[in-house]
Formats: structure tokens, sequence, C-alpha cells
């Protein structure tokens, strides 16, 4: 005892380390047999398979009959592979032969003032002279021949996503943006342009295009409805959506609201500030919720199938 005594660190020393040693073989003891149980799975699903690869293939038994069920599953999808491809058509076209940029320009030049005229008739605010993404081709001559069929491409699918705000009536557009597709559009502004990059695989090319609006939620819902019953394959691929401000103008269209060329706007009345407590009526209830305009920044992807090799 006296020795424990005049040695007692070193005893205490020595039973903590007995058991701290103990603790760890149990603890590999137990991943031991974890491992020596998780392969022991490991082999008993490797052996199942294996006998399933060495099996022949048979068509059935009188039970069950796999050439007939293989028939039923390939016309189902073929089925469905038809009704899903009338909602991946191409867009249509815009012009064809576009040989030089004078071609090129007259057909953007009508192609601009028709969706401007579009907008008007559907009450949609543009800002000034507006052209779509457009701009570094409005009177460029000198475009590059090669660049000439990707413009047309891009100008018929961005004409096809703002027919669809139109038709929404949504209250203003304030801009698309697009993929760069020719040398020209390196000198563009950079708010008609999106920093993202189409991206492809062995079925189909996915294009993206960003869309900023305002308009009430009936009218975002009629766009997100267009955008999802669209034969051309658009897909919402994300959606932002804040309160528009006070900055929002209240005529038909920017256009015709501003003065002449070098003459300021027409300053735009501001909406009226959306209260948060009920407001009392006359002889009626009291208006709880009131809508306000809604400033939406939309991200659309186009899917575009590509040719059957």
């Amino acid at each position: 005892m006296s020795w424990i005594k005049r040695n007692l660190f070193f005893v205490l020393g020595g039973v903590l380390a007995l058991g701290l040693l103990g603790a760890a073989s149990f603890y590999i003891y137990k991943g031991w047999s974890q491992n020596a149980e998780a392969k022991q799975k490991l082999n008993e699903i490797y052996g199942t398979l294996q006998a399933l690869a060495q099996k022949k293939l048979t068509p059935g038994n009188e039970e069950i009959n796999n050439i007939a069920i293989a028939a039923s599953q390939e016309r189902q999808l073929r089925e469905w592979i038809t009704q899903a491809q009338k909602y991946f058509l191409p867009v249509p076209t815009i012009a064809t032969n576009i040989t030089t940029s004078e071609v090129f320009v007259g057909v953007l030049q009508r192609t601009i003032d028709q969706l401007q005229h579009e907008a008007a008739d559907a009450g949609v605010m543009l800002p000034p002279k507006y052209y779509f993404s457009f701009t570094a081709q409005k009177s460029n001559f000198d475009l590059d021949k090669n660049s000439l069929g990707a413009l047309a491409t891009k100008l018929a699918e961005v004409k096809t996503i703002v027919e669809i705000l139109f038709a929404a009536h949504i209250n203003a557009l304030d801009g698309v943006q697009r993929v760069r597709v020719a040398a020209s559009d390196a000198g563009g502004s950079s708010s008609d342009y999106t920093d993202q990059h189409p991206v492809a695989n062995e079925l189909a090319e996915i294009i993206p295009f960003n869309v900023t609006f305002r308009c009430f939620s009936p009218e975002l819902a009629r766009v997100i409805t267009g955008f999802s019953t669209s034969s051309n394959g658009f897909v919402i691929k994300s959606i932002n959506v804040q309160p528009a401000g006070a900055s929002v103008a209240s005529a038909p269209n920017a256009v015709s609201a501003a003065g002449p060329e070098g003459a300021p706007a027409a300053a735009p009345a501001a909406p009226a500030a959306s209260s948060s407590q009920p407001a009392a009526v006359r002889g009626g209830l009291p208006v709880v919720l009131k809508e306000q305009l809604l400033r939406v920044t939309m991200e659309v992807k186009l899917v575009k199938l590509l040719p059957k090799s």
C-alpha cells in the first residue's frame, strides 16, 4: 500500500490507460463486425446480380408474357413521345434567304414595327424607341454574313416570347435579354444580353432568355400559362417578383407618351399607394386586400430538339 501511495499518479495513469485501451478494443471490434456484416451483404447482392446476369432471357411463361409486356411498354413510350412533341415545335422563322445585311436590317425594322404596334394594341408600355435586344443591329449594314441566320433565329425567338407577354396584357415590358450570337453583339448594350450560355445534350439545345415586365397578379398568371402551354418548348426556370414601386407609368405605351425626338417624355402619374389598413367603403364591406403593381423578372429557357441523326 505504501508503494501505491508513493506512486498514486502512476497507478491512476495506468488504470486510465487500461480503460482507454479496452474502449479502443471494443470500438475496433464493433467496427470490424460491422464491416464484416456489410461485406457479407455486399457479397450476397453481388451473387444475386451474377445469377441474374447468367440467366437466359425467355419470352415468359404461361402466366407472364414478356414479349407482349415489352411491346405494350414500347407502344406507350412512342405514344408519349408523339404527345410531347407538340410542345416542342420549332419557333416559326420570320424570313428566309437572308443573304445580306440590308435584307436583315429590313426584316428587323418590319418586325420591330410590328411588335410596337402589337404592344400598343394590347395596352403594353414599352421603353422609348425599344428594339427588343437588337439595338446593335438596328442600322448596321456591315453585319457578318455568317451570323445573319443566327440573328434571324434569335429575332424569331424574341418575337415569340414578347407576343406571349402581350397576349397576357401585361402593363409594361421593361426589357428582354438574349444570348450573343454575332460579332455585332459585342458592341451592344449590356441590358440587351444575358451572361448565360446555351447548353446542349444529345437530345436538345437549351437557350436562356430573361424578361422583365410589370403587371398585376392575374396577368402574371396568364404569362405563366402562356409559356407552359406554348407549342415551342418554353420552360420557366425562375421568377423574381417585387412591388413595382412609385416609378410605374400609367400611360398605355411609353413610346406614345414621349415628346418629340430630343424632348423629355411626359411625367407619368404614380399609382396610388397600397395601404395595409382596411379602408371603409360607404354602404359596403371594408377593403381588406388591395392589388398592387408587380415588377417581375423571369428566366425562360427555350428547349430546341436536335434533328434526329
